[in-house]
């Protein structure tokens, strides 16, 4: 179990903290609204009014204590950047932050922020990736040149190993995990897995290599 303070809790905070507590991790809410935080209260396993942007509040908090913190403020520009920059002046292992465009995710990364969404554009790009390439079912961006992508195994690696498939010097993406049709999961596996219908593989690899292999038959 892990343990996470999430502030902001619009519809993105809000769906963030019930995700993570469903989940079974620890999770602070924290919103200056009174009405936004009676809406998780009794859902998470802290909630409390509070004005982050003050430094003196989130000491208070204990962020610094906190594996995570999630800042879920979009629509407030200037609030979100006050409230990154007093996680990192207090030490916060990992700070991930939601932001409203480009511009806005530039400046948090420039200011250390760990990982900076923008669930608008993040969700068109993955609805784009899934509409244009039929194998994939969900694909996850780590960066600018990696990504994860689970896809439906292509019929030409069915019967066949991932040792003989090649996968990892002929594509360039190495296989994270396989999801069986009884719901099992097969970890890493071996090079002597073979893939059979229904199968679901999970790759790692740069974003080129991922898109190309979504096109295989």
């Amino acid at each position: 179990m892990k343990s996470f303070i999430v502030i902001g809790l619009g519809r993105f905070g809000e769906a963030t903290a019930r995700k993570l507590t469903e989940l079974g991790h620890e999770v602070l809410a924290v919103d200056r609204d009174e009405h936004n935080v009676q809406n998780i209260t009794g859902v998470v396993t802290h909630a409390i009014i509070a004005d982050a942007t003050e430094e003196r509040n989130l000491k208070a908090l204990g962020v610094k204590n906190y594996d995570c913190a999630i800042v879920a403020i979009g629509a407030d520009f200037g609030d979100s950047i006050l409230v990154a920059l007093g996680l990192k002046e207090l030490g916060v292992q990992r700070i991930i932050c939601k932001a409203r465009d480009k511009q806005h995710k530039k400046i948090l990364e420039k200011i250390g922020v760990d990982r900076v969404i923008i669930p608008e554009l993040d969700a068109g790009i993955k609805l784009a990736i899934q509409a244009a390439d039929l194998n994939l079912i969900d694909y996850l961006e780590l960066g600018d040149a990696y990504g994860i992508s689970e896809m439906y195994v292509p019929n030409s690696w069915l019967e066949k190993d991932i040792q003989e498939i090649n996968i990892r010097q002929k594509y360039g993406c190495i296989v994270v995990a396989i999801k069986k049709a009884e719901n099992e999961v097969v970890k890493a596996p071996g090079p002597e897995y073979a893939f059979v219908e229904d199968d679901i593989v999970v790759l790692l690899g740069e974003n080129e290599d991922l898109n190309a292999l979504t096109r295989l038959d």
